[in-house]
């Protein structure tokens, strides 16, 4: 039966509307109503959340607890003005009160507010913090993250990053005012990076010197500039980041996340070495953490909601969880997976289909808590393991008879100071160095060492490091 006429025009403006919505936007539906010879019919694409702040959703923990300053109540100077000393904390006063929560508030009438700890007052002892953001979600850094500091940045810090919630933790930058000095790397940029090694973990330099000026507050970890190199200079070119996100080992889980964490190692020092007699002036004030971001819901939702308190993927493509991880109820997939960026521009959803009914499960026994699946054909998995038949294992985990956590590998949990990963289990250390990645100089804090030898390999001491290096890989 042939179609009316009006009814052709209003199939026709519809169509016209979708195409109009896809090109607004890449990867922002799931699914849409399409036009066929036997009816209206849903069309799915691989879709993700719109990026949005993160800080208003994020919970803080500042470690020491006692670190932040008012209680006792304490008086403080500023660099500016290092001996004009009348400023005070007091944790009793709302006005001269400066807790964590005024890391991630909204900045009112133009009044800055911020977190401070207390002054450096227990000199030579280090004036360290950690301060731990979590969401209890994974998230995808969608821009730069941005640290904005009162009263000077910071002349050593690290920045982490966890992908299983705060149980392990990985170094994403390093900061300092002399990086061969504070972590025994090269200074590099960003813009120094390339395509081969962008998610390189770097020390940089660029925001810790000190410049004396009040308009130099922003540490950033640089992520736009990580995806021009891939995407061109004003990120024209999305298609060739979504295809590199595909195809290159490591680079989507590079900006996934599901804790982080700042490690403030040496406060801002004004340029100059620590005078000793006014330590009032060393501190650390916080006024906001921008974390621009995304919900991670594996291309399956196209929203993220809060409910009971925590961020939750809206899952299409029938999927659930609160990374649309798994099939809903009474679907199932040959093997579970994420819906995928290409081809471009609409990518492919990886729906779950409907399932029948459902065979003995042969699940893998060493990644699998027991032999019974559930409805939708998945085996129920140990910690770390992955898949429909508990046979792989997730980012940050390596088969050995089982899924087990890597203590290194060549992608994000890098040893350091020239150490080398053996099996993703140890890094073995040069002489000079030890710790879990090879992070700390072996003579740190001992009697009768040389500072500058933690730092610097004799020649004859890297060829034998190197020798060695070789023989343990050649045995392994």
């Amino acid at each position: 039966m042939p179609m009316d006429p009006s009814s052709a025009m209003l199939s026709q403006a519809l169509l016209l509307l979708q195409c109009i919505i896809l090109t607004l936007g890449q990867y922002d539906i799931c699914k849409s109503l399409v036009s066929t010879d036997d009816g209206p019919t849903w069309e799915y694409y691989a879709c993700q959340p719109k990026p949005m702040s993160m800080k208003e959703y994020m919970q803080i923990r500042v470690e020491p607890p006692d670190i932040t300053c008012g209680n006792p109540p304490e008086r403080f100077c500023t660099l500016e003005n290092p001996y004009l000393c009348s400023d005070e904390c007091d944790a009793s006063t709302k006005e001269l009160a400066h807790p964590p929560e005024l890391m991630q508030d909204r900045e009112r009438n133009g009044l800055i507010t911020y977190w401070q700890t207390v002054t450096w007052s227990r000199y030579p002892e280090p004036l360290l913090v950690n301060i731990s953001l979590s969401w209890n979600k994974s998230l995808e850094l969608t821009d730069d993250i941005q640290i904005t500091f009162e009263y000077g940045r910071p002349t050593i810090m690290v920045l982490d990053k966890s992908l299983n919630y705060g149980r392990t933790w990985q170094p994403y930058q390093y900061y300092a005012d002399d990086c061969m000095d504070a972590f025994g790397m090269l200074p590099k940029r960003v813009q120094d990076l390339s395509a081969t090694n962008v998610t390189r973990v770097i020390c940089t330099e660029q925001y810790s010197r000190w410049v004396g000026s009040k308009n130099e507050k922003n540490v950033r970890f640089e992520v736009r500039d990580r995806f021009a190199i891939f995407a061109g200079t004003k990120l024209q070119n999305m298609d060739n980041l979504y295809t590199r996100m595909e195809s290159m080992k490591g680079l989507r889980d590079f900006f996934t996340f599901t804790n982080l964490r700042l490690r403030l190692q040496r406060p801002a020092l004004g340029g100059t070495y620590v005078q000793r007699d006014n330590l009032l002036k060393y501190f650390y004030a916080i006024s906001n953490i921008d974390i621009p971001a995304r919900c991670k819901c594996n291309l399956h939702a196209g929203q993220c909601s809060l409910r009971d308190g925590t961020l939750q993927c809206d899952c299409e493509h029938n999927t659930t969880g609160q990374d649309c991880s798994a099939c809903e109820r009474g679907f199932k997939a040959k093997s579970w997976k994420p819906g995928s960026y290409l081809p471009t521009p609409n990518g492919s959803p990886n729906i779950c289909e409907a399932s029948g009914t459902s065979d003995k499960c042969n699940c893998n026994q060493l990644g699998s808590l027991h032999a019974r699946c559930n409805d939708t054909g998945f085996c129920q998995c140990r910690e770390g393991t992955t898949g429909q038949k508990c046979e792989d294992c997730m980012p940050g985990y390596t088969w050995k008879q089982g899924c087990v956590p890597n203590v290194c590998d060549d992608e994000l949990l890098l040893c350091q100071n020239g150490g080398s990963c053996i099996q993703n289990q140890k890094c073995v250390c040069p002489p000079n160095f030890r710790g879990v990645l090879c992070e700390q100089p072996r003579c740190q804090g001992e009697k009768g060492c040389d500072g500058a030898s933690a730092c610097y390999l004799s020649t004859l001491t890297l060829l034998l490091c190197l020798l060695a290096n070789s023989l343990l890989k050649a045995s392994a």
